[in-house]
């Protein structure tokens, strides 16, 4: 029988506060195993990305929902999968993570993703938007003058967050986290917007990776006063890691602070005490370890467990930075749910905490965090 503890984690309604669109149609089989890994490439012979910790935890813990036993075969699952529609995998898997409210990132939406709109359709529960710097900046790029591009900026990123409630930077992917934390100038602005724009007359992709021009993005969004989420540690291949620890960025965090902004670190894994040691230092800063939980499966209640170490319990967020399949929607909730109970009850049973406190905690995590520093949404 579950405690009481248990269940009441168990019902609790979250807030995925990172969360990506789920997939508009079904994948093939090599297509679904890529999709359950960060990596680009594809596995190295006689290997499986389905060998894996989320790979495991997906015939585990998704395997149900499908009318199957936890643990069928690989070859069962992919099977079952098939036999449903992509609308008809997010009915189960979505309805099943017990989330009432989304927050979407848009920024890398793909045509495998469903738009904002078609997921909003899918999905139980409130969805809204959070807006990519980057993506703002490389959709005005084309036709603009280096002299022209800031304002076009400024302009097209107040349009876009018109009924947002929250912006995202992947600074961490585009470069790292080692950049000058000074403000760029007017000038400075321009003379790197030059430089991009002439590579974008002569062919390149519009993708601005210019550390000058990351840094602008950065410090313009926090003209709005938006909460303000920031890839770090864990993620694809074309970043660095070594530059994605959160504590390379503590000058600039400091330069920030006065203005009260909401900085948000996600993931962070696997310098999630770090971006704990951040949190605990700056009021103005937050963090989650939403895709660590996933990809870690049965070891993610040692990392939900370690980012308990230091931050205030009111710092931290619960997300899954689910992208594509439904199953990781659902898991990210699952896994998470799971770590928190075994180290929260742990506790209890220690004489360390009461019940009361571990589940106030739970639902601070699990949703009052997260409504507090994103508020009621935008109508």
């Amino acid at each position: 029988m579950p405690t009481e503890l248990e269940s009441a984690i168990g019902e609790l309604r979250l807030v995925d506060h990172h969360v990506h669109a789920s997939l508009r149609d079904q994948p093939t089989a090599p297509q679904f195993a890529q999709l359950l890994t960060e990596s680009a490439r594809p596995a190295a012979p006689g290997t499986s990305h389905l060998d894996s910790q989320i790979g495991i935890a997906v015939r585990r813990h998704c395997a149900p929902l499908l009318g199957l036993e936890p643990h069928c075969a690989m070859e069962d699952y992919l099977d079952a999968r098939r036999a449903l529609s992509a609308a008809e995998l997010d009915d189960r898997l979505l309805a099943a993570a017990g989330v009432d409210r989304w927050l979407v990132d848009t920024g890398y939406q793909g045509s495998d993703l469903l738009t904002l709109d078609e997921f909003t359709v899918r999905a139980p529960g409130r969805v809204e938007e959070i807006v990519r710097l980057e993506t703002v900046l490389e959709t005005v790029a084309l036709g603009a003058s280096a002299q022209e591009l800031p304002d076009l900026f400024r302009q097209a990123l107040t349009t876009a967050t018109t009924h947002a409630v929250g912006l995202k930077s992947v600074l961490a992917y585009r470069y790292g986290f080692d950049v000058d934390p000074a403000r760029p100038s007017e000038a400075e602005v321009q003379q790197a917007a030059g430089r991009w724009l002439r590579e974008i007359d002569a062919g390149a992709f519009p993708r601005v990776t210019d550390p000058v021009l990351l840094r602008f993005l950065l410090w313009e969004g926090l003209e709005l006063g938006l909460p303000l989420q920031m890839h770090a540690g864990y993620g694809d291949p074309d970043l660095d890691l070594h530059r994605c620890d959160p504590l390379l960025l503590t000058s600039w965090l400091r330069a920030v602070e006065p203005r009260g902004v909401a900085i948000v670190l996600l993931h962070c894994y696997p310098y999630h005490r770090h971006a704990g040691y951040l949190a605990q230092v700056f009021p103005h800063v937050y963090f989650d370890v939403g895709l660590a939980v996933n990809y870690t499966g049965a070891a993610s209640s040692r990392v939900v467990a370690e980012s308990l170490e230091l931050a205030p319990f009111g710092k931290i967020f619960y997300s899954s930075d689910a992208w594509g399949p439904a199953e990781l929607h659902h898991l990210g909730s699952v896994l998470w749910r799971r770590g928190l109970h075994r180290t929260l009850s742990a506790w209890v049973e220690e004489g360390e905490w009461s019940s009361r406190d571990a589940l106030r905690v739970a639902t601070m995590i699990g949703k009052e965090n997260a409504e507090r520093v994103y508020g009621a949404g935008r109508d």
